[in-house]
């Protein structure tokens, strides 16, 4: 038997960007959700795929989100490490004009996940977000990604819009942008 391993948590340093950008986020799900139109708005429906949808995401996609992040100053990391190793990140920016945290991206490496490392990162998260008088918590995913979504609403998330045309001459293209939000309270 092992013994018990302690991942730490704790702001990102300019040392953990190498280990940050090297974590894959991709995913494989045996369901997505399907978004149904009807006269009155949308729904959600779940659909069984067969085989199982793997989703891998392109890497000039995440290095124009490095740059963009390079160049702001406002986007706040934290990361979780075990063993010196980066095992999971979150980066997030707090927009002033409506006070609401924005969770730009958070990963946890394949080897760590349902460990609770990517719920911890989003307290963590939440809690730099209400420090800075955040009032509500938001990100956006894809209608393909029901590994992630059942563990933000795990995490307090609920939908609060969507937009079928966010994708367009993406990778992503025919898939479905879902945003998610939580209010925050007294420590996030």
């Amino acid at each position: 038997m092992s013994p018990e391993r302690h991942i730490v948590y704790r702001e990102a340093q300019p040392a953990d960007r190498e280990q940050i950008g090297a974590i894959d986020d991709s995913f494989t799900t045996d369901t997505v959700y399907e978004v149904v139109v009807g006269d009155e708005g949308f729904a959600l429906r779940l659909a069984f795929v067969d085989p199982p949808l793997v989703k891998v995401f392109p890497d000039d996609e995440d290095d124009e989100d490095d740059e963009d992040d390079e160049v702001a100053e406002d986007v706040h990391r934290e990361v979780a490490v075990e063993d010196g190793t980066v095992c999971g990140f979150v980066a997030v920016g707090v927009e002033e004009w409506h006070r609401r945290l924005v969770i730009h991206q958070i990963a946890v490496a394949s080897t760590h996940r349902g460990r609770g490392v990517g719920a911890a990162l989003m307290r963590r998260a939440c809690a730099y977000g209400s420090r800075l008088g955040a009032r509500t918590a938001w990100l956006e995913t894809t209608n393909v990604n029901v590994p992630a979504i059942r563990a933000y609403r795990r995490m307090g998330f609920s939908l609060c819009g969507l937009d079928t045309t966010l994708y367009r001459g993406t990778s992503s293209e025919g898939e479905t942008a879902l945003f998610m939000s939580k209010a925050l309270g007294a420590g996030g």
